[in-house]
């Protein structure tokens, strides 16, 4: 089947060949339900995309094997309307419906495009009523909370990024060793008493006071954007997209093979424009992993200027190096003298029979003050509450775990 080549702005018309499209892939579609769509249409705002999307659903898809077949076809469809017939192609490509079950893999890398820009948007009545500070604000079922990022479905991974972007962070500050004037502060400024007093004779003699400065915390994240790190990767940078939005002291770098700074990148608040960035200017997405090379290049160049007041830095990896192991204590062991906290966030931990056989495991769990999991929304949440506690701790109070 052909479909020709329409205006993107002639909605009647794109809406009849999106239908064609869908029954030319297998949904028992016809003129009435064209006509049903565009009523739909006309009762909501189709600027709004996920009203855009809900209402083409409702009408269009009447069995739940059909959904992925419509979310597919949404995705190519109106990504570019004149280009119906590669859509076509893509779709007849895949499995005809029923469709058992879902990928339970995204695709292998970011698009150009933002890899969210071209998925509708889940349901707005589905989202939490209020933001907890430090606490992710999803109202998806406790399945999903708890549900592994490998096994999520394309739709579940949207619900999953879109409650990571409602995510409110209030980080405690931090105390220095600055002080700053404070008129009910605990400690008496002698400098400045000593000053006043020289203009009132001595008599009275003012006591001016100052307290501790405080400021934002430093968080410094390294996350491994191996191929056994696909699944995670991705969604994590949704989450230190949020947490660079939120803070000024948060820096983030990506490893495969080399380290990259993608810091400024992260610091555009359209979350799918800056994935997108990122997507084209990393280039070692899901291949290898030199743990050890990566943490070298990170104490060379960025340890002093980052780490010099006390960050606290979390490596998301799951350990398994493809030099085995190589240089991954001593370049971890100098990491963890030079930060406040380090954080190792592990993805593997989500096994309870995980065991540390693997050599890059075995290096770095011995460095590291503390070894978490990071596989679902749950563990995300858990991690917020950790950075609360934790930033605003001294540099002594230090949980050697492992």
């Amino acid at each position: 089947m052909t479909v020709k080549p329409i205006h993107p702005g002639r909605l009647p018309e794109n809406v009849t060949h999106f239908v064609r499209l869908l029954r030319a892939a297998g949904l028992p579609l016809g003129p009435g339900h064209t006509i049903t769509a565009v009523r739909a249409l006309a009762a909501v705002d189709v600027t709004a995309r996920h009203q855009f999307f809900w209402a083409l659903h409702g009408t269009l898809v009447s069995k739940r094997e059909h959904h992925h077949i419509f979310e597919s076809a949404f995705r190519l469809f109106w990504r570019d309307p004149f280009g119906a017939d590669e859509a076509l192609s893509a779709l007849l490509s895949r499995s005809q419906i029923p469709v058992e079950k879902p990928p339970s893999r995204a695709p292998a890398r970011l698009s150009a495009e933002g890899e969210s820009a071209t998925r509708p948007a889940p349901d707005p009545s589905r989202e939490a009523p209020h933001e907890i500070p430090l606490r992710l604000a999803w109202s998806p079922t406790e399945v999903l909370r708890t549900k592994d990022f490998e096994q999520m479905t394309p739709a579940e991974v949207i619900q999953s990024k879109e409650a990571i972007r409602s995510l409110k962070l209030d980080l405690r500050p931090v105390l220095t060793r600055r002080r700053e004037p404070d008129p009910r502060g605990r400690f008496i400024d002698l400098r400045r008493t000593l000053r006043t007093s020289v203009r009132t004779g001595g008599c009275p003699l003012p006591l001016e006071r100052e307290s501790t400065r405080t400021r934002r915390p430093t968080i410094v994240a390294l996350c491994d954007i191996s191929g056994s790190m696909e699944s995670y990767s991705r969604i994590l940078l949704h989450f230190f997209h949020a947490l660079t939005n939120a803070a000024d002291r948060v820096h983030t770098f990506v490893f495969g093979t080399r380290l990259t700074n993608i810091t400024r990148l992260l610091r555009d608040r359209d979350v799918d424009r800056a994935l997108a960035r990122i997507g084209t200017t990393v280039q070692d997405w899901y291949g290898g992993t030199r743990i050890g090379a990566s943490l070298q290049a990170f104490n060379l160049h960025w340890s002093r200027r980052l780490l010099a007041q006390g960050a606290v830095v979390l490596l998301v990896t799951d350990g398994l190096d493809r030099e085995g192991g190589d240089g991954i204590r001593a370049q971890a062991r100098r990491l963890r003298k030079s930060c406040r906290s380090l954080i190792w966030l592990n993805p593997l931990l989500r096994y309870r029979a995980f065991a540390p056989r693997a050599a890059g495991i075995k290096a770095l769990l011995p460095e590291v003050d503390e070894h978490r999991p990071v596989h679902n929304l749950e563990s995300l949440a858990q991690l917020a509450d950790t950075l609360s506690g934790r930033v605003g701790k001294g540099p002594g109070s230090r949980a050697r775990l492992g």
